[in-house]
């Protein structure tokens, strides 16, 4: 039999990554993205759906998984950065925004593949250093990713037949990383927190896309380790042997 992962965003950076990965081990991927994934292989079924259009999600979500009763693994990745600004100039708005993509968005999903009958072994809701870090400038990403987490331990208690983990990737050099590095919009004095950034890109500690959702996709059964619920960061969980 077949295994089986649904990833959202998989169009590009780690969303991508991961979809190579899980094609080269062998796995049945389908991709729910925006813009649709590029990438073409008998194994990938992809389908194009703005995650944050809460009313077309599950009639998407029902096209692509049409006869599927199993999923060995759910990978929830899509999201959105937002502005890098201080919190007073922060609107609710663009709170509002990015809560949308990193959070409600998943919200549906989760909602959708509870009621869905389709037996998933496990689910992995992409998160952030940011959630924890609070350092400037990360606003509305930090309090979506922060939020993101404890809607993980909230679903945890209810897909009793799954488990669920919140996980931080670390750095990976996607298109954010071209906004963050980049001088003219944002300012390193200001927010502190890009400089190691910076520093990191092109080097061993920003690994690629594809480097990246390699290493994860190897990572996620091991997290099965943690209580369901629980939030891990790629940098700092031992996996036991």
């Amino acid at each position: 039999m077949s295994r089986t992962v649904l990833i959202t965003g998989n169009s590009s950076g780690l969303g991508l990554g991961l979809t190579e990965a899980y094609l080269a081990q062998g796995f049945e991927v389908y991709g729910v993205s925006r813009r649709g994934c590029s990438k073409t292989d008998h194994k990938l079924k992809d389908i194009r759906c703005d995650l944050t259009d809460y009313e077309a999600v599950p009639l998407a979500l029902e096209t692509l998984l049409m006869g599927i009763g199993h999923l060995d693994a759910v990978v929830l990745n899509a999201g959105i950065l937002g502005k890098m600004q201080d919190m007073a100039d922060t609107s609710l708005e663009d709170i509002q925004s990015v809560m949308e993509a990193n959070v409600w968005s998943n919200k549906v999903l989760l909602d959708w593949l509870l009621r869905s009958g389709i037996r998933v072994d496990q689910i992995v809701l992409i998160s952030s250093g940011a959630a924890t870090n609070g350092s400037r400038g990360w606003g509305a990403y930090a309090l979506s990713k922060a939020t993101l987490n404890m809607l993980t331990q909230l679903y945890a208690h209810e897909f009793a037949h799954s488990h669920l983990t919140a996980l931080a990737p670390g750095l990976i050099d996607t298109a954010m990383q071209d906004v963050l590095c980049d001088q003219d919009q944002v300012d390193a004095n200001q927010f502190p927190s890009v400089e190691k950034l910076r520093a990191a890109r092109g080097t061993e500690a920003m690994p690629t896309p594809h480097e990246a959702g390699t290493l994860i996709a190897n990572l996620i059964p091991s997290l099965k380790q943690l209580p369901s619920g629980s939030f891990a960061d790629v940098r700092t969980f031992k996996p036991n042997p």
